[in-house]
């Protein structure tokens, strides 16, 4: 199943890869949205029916902002294009992001990145892996030497959460040795599991983060809400971070 995943998500990437150049532009609004939206549908319409194909009783759910429980059985969670407006503005930081969730658990996690030729790949129990070699998060035991992230999960959260985001910011720049913040949220997640990055941390968790989730656990990283319970799908926040740094980034935040 891991096989054909990866396989239709590289064809995705393919697609993506027509449609990208660095030369784009948009130049209002609107149009930035019209470009988004083609992105998605182009994707969707490939990768829908490859999915359920691969597996016809999964329920299908592609709306990345969304949140909250699911129904039992399993659903493809699907991110058509992670970072889609750095994508329809000429950037590099974009992916195709795609989990298979059962019983609420991510079981399997897919995502690509097509500029960069980089498929990252994870199954619950399995292990991640990057281009098929096996992934271990970092092995930092302080945050002075820490590379840590967060990043908007969606548009228009307002000013509560800006400047709650923003406080956490202050907080973790003053002890890690560098802050970044960015999206897609997939992308943080994906250089944590290959222990490019130290941790990231979420104020607003979606589904469709749970690809990323599942390659930092399956790397060895740690990821629980910001009580130190562990991740669930339903969990409000979140940190993700390696073994040796979760305790003191969990106590910052």
């Amino acid at each position: 199943m891991l096989a054909a995943t990866t396989a239709a998500v590289r064809r995705a990437g393919e697609r993506m890869l027509k449609r990208y150049s660095p030369e784009s532009r948009t130049s209002s609004l609107a149009e930035l949205v019209t470009a988004i939206q083609a992105n998605d549908a182009a994707v969707v319409d490939l990768l829908k029916p490859a999915l359920a194909e691969i597996r016809p009783r999964a329920r299908w759910l592609d709306d990345e902002h969304g949140s909250g429980p699911l129904d039992s059985g399993e659903w493809w969670l699907v991110d058509p294009v992670g970072g889609n407006m750095n994508a329809a503005q000429g950037m590099t930081d974009w992916n195709i992001g795609v989990s298979l969730v059962r019983d609420g658990r991510p079981v399997l996690a897919v995502v690509h990145f097509p500029l960069f030729d980089e498929t990252f790949t994870a199954t619950e129990g399995g292990g991640a892996f990057l281009n098929g070699v096996r992934l271990t998060v970092s092995d930092k035991t302080s945050l002075d030497g820490a590379l840590a992230g967060t990043s908007q999960a969606q548009p228009g959260q307002g000013p509560e959460m800006a400047d709650r985001v923003g406080a956490s910011y202050s907080a973790m720049a003053k002890q890690a040795l560098y802050v970044r913040v960015s999206v897609p949220v997939t992308h943080q997640l994906a250089q944590v599991a290959a222990g490019r990055m130290d941790l990231h941390w979420q104020y607003e968790n979606v589904r469709a983060h749970a690809a990323g989730v599942l390659l930092v656990q399956e790397a060895g990283g740690v990821v629980t809400d910001l009580d130190g319970k562990p991740w669930e799908l339903t969990s409000r926040e979140y940190l993700a971070a390696a073994p040796g740094v979760h305790a003191a980034a969990l106590e910052l935040l």
